[in-house]
């Protein structure tokens, strides 16, 4: 599942990540239509959130780089979207959560 702290409600999931990060770009722009219909205040996205790059180079051991490249192919998503996906589960990530 994949939800988006800044939008109440506004969540979406998938059988596969591919399709889980699809639908919530969906889900998105369903909130905000409602929200403008419904005269809701729309958030502002996180400020802080420019203070990082987003970029981030790990070294790992051979065998987990293999091991991640083939649970993507599997997933048939490239293999930057399934550590992507994989590091937001293990964190509990949501968007706009602190650290």
């Amino acid at each position: 599942m994949i939800e988006v702290l800044e939008l109440p409600g506004c969540l979406s999931q998938g059988e596969a990540i591919q399709e889980a990060l699809e639908m919530i770009e969906d889900a998105k722009r369903a909130w905000l239509e409602v929200a403008l219909e419904d005269g809701r205040e729309i958030p502002e996205p996180a400020r802080d959130i420019e203070e990082y790059s987003g970029k981030l180079n790990i070294r790992i051991p051979k065998s987990l780089h293999r091991i991640l490249s083939e649970k993507a192919k599997e997933e048939n998503v490239s293999l930057n979207q399934y550590i992507n996906y994989q590091l937001s589960r293990g964190v509990g990530y949501q968007q706009k959560k602190p650290l």
